[in-house]
């Protein structure tokens, strides 16, 4: 099943383009006068309606990349190639318990400072963790991206850790895993990647299990940080309304510290295994079924990541909330909705560096049917 759904959205899909274009340049005559001009102005247009992105590379190794799109807003963040995949079972939960650790204070910032300096700029500060890295992020006016920068610089590098902040939002990631557990939806994505890698970081919850979050203490987090946050492992990007040479600036002033070596070797990207295996959780008090099923797909640079996120996007969501009926423009939706074959669906394409997961998430009244 998987090696033909490889085939039908990777390299058969793009044999059949590459023929169909040929077949058309055979047969196409040549564009002459007008129309040759006008081609060409359609395609100036469209060059200059996309922004480049620049990418510089500082002498610690870390990454500056930019899209100025003149708009008179920006939104800047730093990028930490540190996530719960990075965590052993001991430590499992630590990258997002920094998260939650990282608007509570710096050497020069209380948390009350912190807010009211974003509340009086108009702007937007959030943070978050996946697998794979570790995200802090800020929205901005143009003309403030030097203090966002500084903020950003600030909170990766000088958050205080606290005692007192740690047990306190330890009691708050005990709340938030009690409310994940509450969104099946969640849960269900948790199931999946635990049976497609077993045994393997990237099988484990991102919040980690509840022994840890009581366990986890300031020596974890400060030797987190140390382990990870290097320069080469962090990448600075902005766009809207940004001068690549004035990130580049901000970068040096407020990054160029940021170690670039480690003590010993560079900690490796733990390895990851597919299995094809499923997990079932019966409850009959529940109405539905939640469902998700999925095959192997592949990482961020591989030549199939396009052709996925095209058919990803073709499959697209449905809810039978939705108007339309045997109208809608998914062909999956309009026998979804003729046949009553479920409450709604989702496709969804899930990259990592080196896998990913591509599949559909259902939920349907099976109690109906059996």
């Amino acid at each position: 099943m998987a090696a033909s759904l490889r085939c039908v959205f990777g390299f058969a899909g793009r044999d059949f383009i590459r023929q169909k274009l040929l077949k058309i340049s055979a047969t196409s005559k040549p564009i002459f006068g007008l129309n040759r001009y006008r081609a060409s102005q359609a395609a100036s247009q469209v060059v200059l309606n996309v922004p480049e992105t620049k990418v510089t590379l500082l002498e610690n190794g870390l990454r500056v990349a930019s899209e100025d799109s003149g708009l008179s807003t920006c939104t800047v963040g730093v990028w930490i190639d540190a996530g719960s995949r990075y965590e052993n079972e001991k430590i499992s939960g630590t990258a997002h318990f920094l998260e939650h650790l990282a608007f509570k204070g710096t050497k020069k910032r209380s948390q009350l400072d912190l807010e009211l300096e974003i509340e009086n700029m108009g702007a937007h500060l959030n943070a978050y963790t996946s697998r794979e890295q570790t995200v802090y992020y800020a929205k901005a006016f143009s003309n403030d991206l030097p203090r966002a920068v500084e903020i950003l610089a600030d909170i990766v590098q000088n958050s205080t850790l606290g005692e007192a902040e740690i047990e306190r939002e330890r009691g708050v990631i005990l709340r938030e895993m009690q409310e994940v557990e509450t969104n099946l939806q969640e849960v269900i994505f948790d199931y999946l990647h635990a049976t497609a890698y077993q045994a393997t970081a990237v099988g484990r919850t991102i919040l980690g299990p509840t022994e840890n979050i009581k366990s986890i203490n300031r020596n974890d987090l400060v030797e987190y940080i140390t382990t990870h946050y290097k320069g080469p492992r962090i990448v600075l990007a902005a766009a809207g309304g940004v001068s690549h040479s004035q990130l580049i600036d901000l970068a040096k002033y407020h990054f160029g510290n940021l170690p670039s070596s480690y003590k010993g070797d560079a900690p490796a990207m733990p390895l990851c295994r597919f299995t094809s295996s499923e997990i079932r959780v019966r409850d009959d008090k529940m109405p539905l079924a939640h469902i998700a099923i999925a095959i192997e797909a592949v990482g961020w640079s591989h030549p199939d990541t396009i052709p996925l996120m095209v058919a990803n996007t073709l499959i697209g969501n449905w809810d039978r909330s939705f108007g339309g009926g045997v109208n809608l423009s998914s062909k999956l939706a309009q026998v979804t909705c003729q046949g009553n074959l479920c409450h709604s669906f989702q496709s969804f394409n899930t990259c990592y560096t080196d896998t990913g997961l591509w599949g559909l998430y259902m939920d349907e009244a099976l109690h109906k049917r059996y």
